[in-house]
């Protein structure tokens, strides 16, 4: 008799071993998600699975047309079938709590389900070649609160002689940040990667910093200065002059038509809306004389803003 105790919580564990919250926040798993990227060069259509981090766990969805079969199945007419589901549309969503059970976030309410490293595949298409970036594995990470830089490993030419990672960075996506701020780079560096053709520059990201949607960035340009002395003696030197970039975008309004279900502040589709650039506001001058005895103006971006 106690041997059967002791078996039948067993039984009926397995039963309701998917409803268990601690199984469901230790998955995080990459799943398929194939993009269509365009025709290749003899006119076939291309697409690659680029993966995506699934960050809920339970069994994998049915389509709405296999629910729908699976439904009508069950009643004899399509008018019982239409009744029935009009009477589900009324009533109280009681099954709700069992149903979003198998749907609670999979890494728990400060953790994210992220993609641990990504490949970079070049497919030559018709137009030309393209880097596509895949996503190779996933697992949960903190979600951090600060702006910093995060690493971001990037596999270039997966599976040749040449296979090479590099840590290209990013920018976190921080929490509790003031609004119409991001957190994106603001300063770059770059990684050379040897290929059977040349070496390629990667460029990667070295600082970032909690920003407006348009902001400025360090651009450093390099010139040669005459300088003139009382003496009469001509020195020349190396002017540097901080002449600045804008970057970020700007749009009007929420264009986010679908975003993620355990990460409200990941945008998985956009609408197409209207848009404005990300223009120089201020500036200033440089004025200096160059090694042919001539006078030169640079000018430098002083602050960035969206143009009407």
């Amino acid at each position: 008799m106690c041997l059967l105790c002791f078996l039948v919580p067993g039984v009926l564990s397995k039963h309701v071993d998917h409803r268990n919250l601690f199984a469901q926040r230790a998955c995080c798993r990459r799943q398929s998600h194939f993009v269509y990227i365009g025709q290749d060069i003899s006119g076939s259509p291309v697409s690659v699975d680029v993966g995506m981090c699934r960050s809920h766990c339970g069994g994998a969805p049915r389509t709405s047309n296999e629910a729908g079969q699976q439904e009508y199945s069950k009643h004899a007419s399509m008018l019982e079938f239409l009744r029935s589901k009009k009477m589900r549309m009324r009533r109280p969503a009681a099954s709700e709590g069992s149903d979003t059970l198998g749907q609670l976030p999979s890494c728990g309410l400060n953790q994210v389900c992220e993609p641990t490293g990504m490949r970079v595949e070049r497919v030559l298409l018709f137009e030309g070649p393209r880097e596509v970036e895949v996503i190779q594995e996933c697992h949960c990470d903190t979600k951090l609160t600060q702006c910093i830089r995060v690493p971001a490993l990037r596999t270039y030419f997966f599976d040749t002689p040449y296979e090479t990672v590099i840590d290209v960075g990013g920018c976190s996506r921080s929490k509790g940040s003031p609004e119409g701020f991001s957190c994106v780079p603001t300063k770059f560096d770059s990684a050379l990667v040897e290929t059977p053709n040349k070496v390629d520059l990667i460029q990667t990201v070295a600082t970032c910093e909690l920003k407006e949607s348009c902001y400025r960035v360090p651009y450093v340009e390099y010139y040669y200065e005459i300088v003139n002395h009382a003496d009469g003696i001509k020195e020349e030197k190396l002017k540097e002059i901080d002449v600045g970039r804008c970057l970020g975008g700007c749009t009007t309004g929420n264009r986010c038509l679908l975003r993620s279900p355990s990460d409200p502040d990941i945008c998985h589709l956009w609408a197409e809306g209207p848009s404005t650039s990300c223009v120089p506001q201020g500036y200033e001058s440089h004025t200096f004389l160059n090694q042919h005895g001539q006078i030169r103006t640079v000018l430098s971006i002083t602050s960035c803003a969206c143009q009407n």
